[in-house]
């Protein structure tokens, strides 16, 4: 069995049967039963909401009664309950008054007094009397509010009534009694009962009278959020009100479903029947305004009634109109339809409200999904709906040119195309806008032709205008420039003079500068281009002094789109760099010359102690042949001596002043092969004297043919004479022993990352240096001496590592003790 038919004869569902057979009996009518029943179903519909409406109110107003009902019963009962307990605490405090009456342990006095506290302390008590057993009262005590006639003297005798009964029957059963509170006259207060017999070994010795104002037990026993929210009473065995004030009788209302009060009572315990206690809920049904809302909902459904017969009958006039209209239409359509430009209609909304044949042609989509249709609209491609929804907005406002605007469609197919809208306002036969009419034209070829025009000559120049570096290109063996951006317009002008003299100066292929027609024969013709134009570019640096500029110059040589060989000059200012790594020089030749000056000013006392050593022995030396000569006794051969000793003291004065001239002296920087030997040699001799005055032993070593190195010697004994002299001082502040003071110089060969190199350390007997001294050793400003500037090391780094070295200092230990520090720096040989 197939599908189709196992659904055919598949049982239909209890839901569905009346739905079948509703659908049966509507298309069995006529099309004018259909307009008559379509036209009576609001009416239907506003009565069953208003049905619908008066039963809501009806269920509504039924589970509120109910839910105030039970909130009235549990607010009853836990008032009840209160009430109960304060009788209970009272009973209970006068049964205490009554035992010790009958252990005798309270006399008169102290029944009074004890009677007082309770009136006083507890507001329903108004009154204790103590009877003895033969009904005759022994004392009385009662508040001021209680009446002269419902006061009791001592000595009398319990007349008949009430309390008279109620003191037989407390007697005869030994258990706390109440009274049943009656109302009595209009002035007097009724009261609560209460006796509590007084039995000693079992023998009934009288009772302890206690009553109560019913006014005040409901006032103070009833809780005070219970009487805010209803209007309690306290009635006795016959419902007559003994205190509180009830609800008046309400009057009867149309469709009120609550006409009675919502009431509850419950009797009081221990008193029993003879004390209820009634709660009345104070008026919360709707009455008037339920029904008033009711009678507004009702005369609204009927007004809606009204309006959508109203409506229905406009309808069909309407109708009649339409079907006028559709002839008239329909040949309109036709018309539109025979033409091929696209025709779109939108409201002022922007929606579709029309689209001809060819515009559904242009787009692929059909009439029934664009008619309708909000922005973005279907043919619009995905990545340029906020371009077109501007676009819409400016066709909406009426900014559209006369002469209409571009926009790019997209086919169902995905396939793309330009298009020019053109946008004219729509008026209705009333003169008023109702929207815009639009008709679009497809523009693809005559863009497809223009953009490739104009592409290519696009895309080279904007990047290259934009250039901050002059861009120029032109032939080999020929004067035409070809391209020539910006820039190198401004520098120099529309001719090759400038391409020229960057290549000159710059050196490359040279290019002949003779002239020579088109038509000429290319002198390079023939030539492997290859090579070139897959070369990399060259660099240079030069200056123009014509612009007062240094430029980087980078060529590179290309086949130009004719098929010529060409060669393309880029040119980039670099004076700011220039200039700034020309002054970063001086101020470093500055620093370094300052830096030798203010070791000198340090050294000064040890450099004068070093010169007056062959000064004294010259002046010793002459003094001494003087004497000699003028008394004869001076010999050619000691004058010879003295004379010899004498030039050798001066010599040595005069190399000590020509090594200081030499280290002090500004230069310019002057890298050159030197010497490592000599380097040392020269550093030792002046560092040796600093050395000397601390009383601090200087070793050096030198590893044997060491080969030369490119450097400036001078920079280079600035270092060595810096270290050796920071290790003396260090030395010094550290107050070692005699065998302990000495600086260690050695210079030895070494590879760092497979590059040979030479390295120099300088090792001292100090003390060290500490964790956060060694993470700041280097930089700028930063010193341990008190009157120390902190720029030696840093220059001692930076022209380290301005020769390609490196430089660090590190702590020497015995075991865990710190026994000097060693300084090292490495320079890489050519």
């Amino acid at each position: 069995m197939t599908p189709s038919a196992a659904s055919a004869n598949a049982p239909v569902s209890p839901v569905k049967k009346p739905a079948r057979l509703w659908r049966t009996w509507w298309r069995s009518l006529s099309p004018t039963r259909q307009d008559r029943f379509a036209a009576l179903a609001p009416l239907a519909a506003v009565l069953m909401f208003l049905t619908a409406i008066v039963v809501s109110f009806w269920y509504l107003r039924t589970e509120e009664v109910e839910r105030e009902k039970e909130a009235l019963r549990r607010d009853v009962e836990y008032a009840q309950q209160r009430v109960r307990l304060r009788l209970l605490e009272r009973q209970e405090q006068i049964m205490r008054v009554a035992r010790d009456l009958a252990n005798r342990e309270l006399d008169r006095n102290g029944f009074s007094l004890r009677a007082e506290s309770l009136i006083g302390q507890y507001p329903e008590l108004q009154a204790i009397t103590w009877i003895d057993a033969h009904g005759r009262i022994r004392a009385s005590h009662a508040a001021p509010t209680v009446a002269s006639s419902q006061q009791r003297a001592a000595g009398e005798v319990l007349r008949t009534g009430d309390a008279a009964s109620l003191f037989g029957l407390a007697r005869d059963t030994l258990q706390p009694v109440y009274s049943q509170p009656m109302l009595g006259s209009d002035d007097l207060v009724p009261m609560l009962q209460l006796q509590v017999p007084m039995a000693a070994q079992g023998k009934f010795g009288g009772a302890v009278l206690a009553e109560y104002s019913i006014d005040s037990l409901l006032r103070y026993g009833t809780p005070t959020e219970v009487l805010a929210r209803y209007a309690v009473t306290l009635l006795d065995g016959s419902d007559q009100v003994l205190a509180g004030t009830p609800l008046p009788p309400r009057n009867h209302t149309l469709l009120s479903w609550a006409s009675k009060a919502n009431a509850y009572r419950v009797p009081v315990a221990p008193v029993g029947n003879g004390l209820v206690l009634r709660a009345q809920a104070y008026r919360t049904s709707l009455g008037v305004v339920g029904s008033g809302l009711f009678w507004l909902v009702g005369a609204l459904s009927v007004m809606t009634a009204w309006m959508l017969i109203a409506t229905w009958r406009h309808t069909r006039r309407r109708m009649q109109a339409q079907q006028a209209l559709m002839a008239e239409t329909n040949f309109r359509r036709a018309m539109e339809n025979s033409i091929l430009t696209g025709m779109r209609a939108l409201d002022l909304q922007g929606r579709i409200t029309y689209v001809n044949a060819a515009f559904c042609q242009m787009t692929g989509w059909s009439e029934a999904e664009l008619v309708g249709q909000m922005p973005p609209y279907s043919y619009w491609p995905e990545g340029e709906h906020e371009h077109l929804h501007a676009r819409l907005a400016e066709e909406l406002s009426g900014k559209v040119a006369p002469g209409g605007f571009q926009v790019r469609v997209q086919r169902r197919n995905g396939a793309a195309f330009d298009a020019r809208l053109y946008v004219s306002p729509l008026v209705d036969a009333r003169g008023q806008q109702t929207g815009w009419m639009t008709s679009m034209t497809d523009i693809t070829e005559p863009n497809r032709v223009r953009e490739q025009l104009t592409a290519s000559h696009e895309r080279f120049t904007i990047v290259l205008e934009a250039l901050d570096a002059s861009v120029s290109v032109a032939p080999l063996g020929s004067e035409e420039l070809l391209f020539a951006n910006r820039l190198y317009r401004q520098w120099f002008g529309t001719h090759t003079v400038g391409h020229l003299q960057l290549v000159a100066q710059a050196g490359g292929l040279p290019v002949s500068r003779s002239s020579q027609s088109p038509e000429d024969e290319d002198g390079l013709m023939g030539l492997p281009t290859d090579s070139l134009t897959s070369a990399h570019s060259e660099n240079a640096e030069i200056y123009l002094p014509e612009l007062d500029k240094w430029l980087e110059v980078r060529s590179r040589y290309l086949n130009w789109v004719d098929g010529r060989l060409a060669q393309m000059v880029i040119a980039t200012d670099i004076t700011p760099r220039r200039l700034a790594e020309e002054q970063a020089a001086r101020q470093a030749e500055r620093a370094q010359s300052v830096s030798r000056l203010i070791t000198m000013g340090e050294m000064a006392s040890s450099m004068a102690h070093e010169l007056n050593q062959p000064l004294t022995a010259i002046s010793n030396y002459c003094s001494g042949m003087i004497s000699r000569i003028e008394r004869g006794q001076m010999a050619e051969d000691a004058l010879l001596a003295a004379l010899q000793k004498t030039a050798h003291q001066a010599q040595r004065a005069g190399q000590i002043i020509q090594r200081i001239r030499s280290f002090v002296k500004k230069s310019e920087p002057n890298r050159q092969l030197a010497n490592v030997e000599h380097i040392v040699a020269e550093a030792v001799e002046l560092a040796g004297i600093e050395l000397r005055r601390h009383n601090v032993r200087l070793s050096h070593y030198v590893a044997a043919r060491l080969p030369h190195i490119a450097v400036d010697a001078i920079l280079i004994e600035q270092v060595l004479i810096n270290l050796m002299k920071n290790g003396a001082e260090a030395i010094a502040n550290a107050d070692r022993a005699p065998a302990q003071r000495s600086v260690e110089l050695r210079v030895l060969p070494r590879q760092l990352e497979d590059r040979p190199g030479i390295e120099f350390s300088v090792q001292d007997t100090g003390r060290g240096l500490a964790a956060e001294v060694l993470a700041h050793l280097f930089e700028a400003f930063y010193s341990t001496k008190s009157e120390g500037m902190g720029i030696g090391l840093n220059l001692c780094r930076s022209i380290v590592e301005s020769h390609q070295g490196r430089m660090q200092a590190e702590n020497l230990y015995n075991a865990n003790e710190v026994t000097g520090c060693r300084f090292s720096f490495w320079l890489p040989l050519v």
